[in-house]
C-alpha cells in the first residue's frame, strides 16, 4: 500500500511529451515538504480516527460483551482499564506502519520520528503489561488458596523486571545501540555511579515506593520512634522527609528509611469515623466480692443500674430456685459481683456519653489478672479526632471511673509508698 501511495503522488509530476512519459523531478523536490506536511496531518487525523474506533470496539463493545458473562477475569480486566491501555497501542502501531510514507523524501527525519513512535509503542506495551499483571494479581487473590500468599509482592517484582527490560529497549531505540552493548556499558559505569550517588539513588527509589504504594503523604501524622519523629509530614524530598513534631521541633528522616524501617502512619485514624480509646484501670483483686443485699440496694440508687440489677437479680434467683441452689446450698448458685456491676455501669455511661461514637466498637472488658490487680479496660472511639479534644474526653471518662469506683466497694491497685511504710511503723510502735 505504501508503494501505491508514493506512485500516486509521483503521478502528479509525470507528463507525456511526444509520446514519452517525463518525470518533473525539480518541481517534485520543491513540493516534497508540502506533501510531507499534508501527509503528516492526514496521518494524525487517521490515527485519531483509529484511536476512537479502537476505544469504541475495545471499551464499549468489549464491556457490553463481558458484562453478560459469568466469569470474573474479564470484570477485572475492565476494572483495571486494560482495554483502555490497549486502545492506545493500536493507533501507535498504525502510525509506525505509515510514518515511512510521510517522510520518504527525508530519511533522517523519517528515522527520528520512527524512533519516537517506537518508543511510544514500547511505553504503551509497559502500561498494557502492568495492567494485565494487576488483573492476574486480582484474579489470584480471589482464589481461596492464594489469599494468604504475598501475591502482590511477586507481581510487583515481575512488573519491575518487565519495566526495566522494556526501558532498556526504549533507550536502545533512541540511541541506536544494541541492548546487549548498552547493558555492558551500563554495567561498567554502574559501580562508579552507585558509589557516588548511593544516597541519591536510595532516596529516589524510596520516594518512588512511598508515592506508588501511597505509604505517606504531606500532611500525614507519622510516628517513627527510631528517629524520634512524632508529628506532621511537611515535606517529602529526594533525600529526606521533614516531620514537624508536636513540640514544634523538626525531625529529618532519610527518605529510604521510610521504606526500610517501620513507622506508624495515623492517616487511617484521621480518615475514619473516630479515634480509639484503649486504656485500663487496675482493680485491687482483694476488693472484688459478691454483691450482698445491702450493696445491691445501695447500687439501685443509681438510676441507670436500677433496672439492670433488678432484672438480673430476678433472673439469678429464678435460676437458683430451679436448680435447687437455695438455703445451705446457695453457695453453689449464681450471684452478682461488685466488679461485674461496675463494668456494666461504665458501659452504660459510655453509651450515653455524646462524645463517643456509638456506631463503632464499644466495650468494657476484663484482661488477665496480674500481680498489679485486675485490668479493667475501656475500648471505644471518640467522634472527634482532634488531639486536645480527644485527650480531654479520655480524661473525663477516667476521672469519672476513678471517682465512682469506691461507690462499688472497689479500690484501684496502688504500689505501697514511703508514707504507707512510715504509717505502718508508727502503728506497730
Amino acid at each position: 500500500m505504501k508503494e501505491e501511495i508514493i506512485r500516486w503522488i509521483r503521478s502528479f509530476y509525470e507528463h507525456t511529451i511526444n509520446g514519452r512519459t517525463v518525470f518533473d523531478a525539480e518541481t517534485y523536490a520543491s513540493h516534497s515538504l508540502l506533501w510531507s506536511i499534508g501527509m503528516l496531518l492526514a496521518l494524525l487525523i487517521a490515527c485519531l480516527i483509529v484511536w476512537h474506533l479502537s476505544r469504541f470496539v475495545l471499551i464499549r463493545v468489549a464491556h457490553m460483551f463481558f458484562d453478560r458473562t459469568k466469569t470474573k477475569w474479564d470484570d477485572f480486566l475492565i476494572k483495571n482499564k486494560f482495554f483502555r491501555a490497549l486502545a492506545y497501542l493500536i493507533p501507535l502501531m498504525f502510525m509506525e506502519h505509515f510514518i515511512s510514507i510521510v517522510f520518504y523524501s527525508y530519511p533522517n527525519t523519517h528515522d527520528f520520528f520512527t524512533r519516537i513512535v517506537e518508543v511510544l509503542i514500547v511505553l504503551a506495551v509497559i502500561v498494557v503489561i502492568n495492567r494485565f499483571l494487576t488483573t492476574v494479581k486480582d484474579i489470584l487473590l480471589e482464589n481461596e488458596r492464594f489469599r494468604d500468599k504475598p501475591i502482590q509482592s511477586y507481581v510487583q517484582v515481575v512488573k519491575i523486571i518487565v519495566s526495566i527490560v522494556l526501558i532498556v529497549v526504549m533507550i536502545s531505540i533512541l540511541t541506536g545501540i544494541q541492548p546487549g552493548t548498552f547493558l555492558a556499558s551500563l554495567g561498567a559505569a554502574s559501580a562508579i555511579v552507585l558509589l557516588i550517588f548511593k544516597d541519591t539513588i536510595l532516596g529516589f527509589v524510596g520516594s518512588l515506593q512511598l508515592g506508588t504504594n501511597d505509604m505517606v503523604r504531606i500532611g500525614d501524622w507519622v510516628t517513627m520512634e527510631k528517629y524520634g519523629a512524632d508529628g506532621t509530614v511537611e515535606e517529602i524530598s529526594l533525600a529526606t522527609v521533614k516531620v514537624r513534631n508536636f513540640d514544634r521541633t523538626i525531625t529529618t528522616i532519610p527518605t529510604y528509611s521510610m521504606v526500610s524501617d517501620a513507622f506508624k502512619n495515623w492517616r487511617g485514624m484521621t480518615e475514619s469515623d473516630g479515634r480509639r480509646i484503649k486504656r485500663s484501670v487496675k482493680i485491687n483483686i482483694e476488693t472484688v466480692k459478691f454483691a450482698d443485699e445491702e450493696l445491691l440496694e445501695k447500687l439501685k440508687g443509681i438510676n441507670v443500674l436500677k433496672e439492670f440489677i433488678t432484672k438480673r437479680q430476678a433472673e439469678i434467683q429464678r435460676y437458683n430456685e430451679e436448680n435447687g441452689f437455695v438455703g445451705a446450698n446457695a453457695i453453689n448458685g449464681r450471684r452478682q459481683t461488685n466488679l461485674g456491676i461496675f463494668r456494666k455501669y461504665i458501659e452504660h455511661y459510655l453509651r450515653h456519653k455524646v462524645e463517643i461514637n456509638k456506631e463503632m466498637s464499644l466495650m468494657v472488658r476484663q484482661l488477665e489478672p496480674t500481680e498489679s490487680g485486675i485490668p479493667l479496660e475501656v475500648y471505644c472511639f471518640t467522634k472527634t479526632k482532634v488531639w486536645d479534644e480527644y485527650e480531654s474526653i479520655q480524661s473525663d471518662i477516667f476521672d469519672h471511673i476513678l471517682s465512682m469506683v469506691h461507690y462499688f466497694d472497689l479500690r484501684i491497685f496502688e504500689q505501697p509508698s514511703g508514707n504507707d511504710f512510715r504509717s505502718l511503723n508508727r502503728t506497730g510502735a
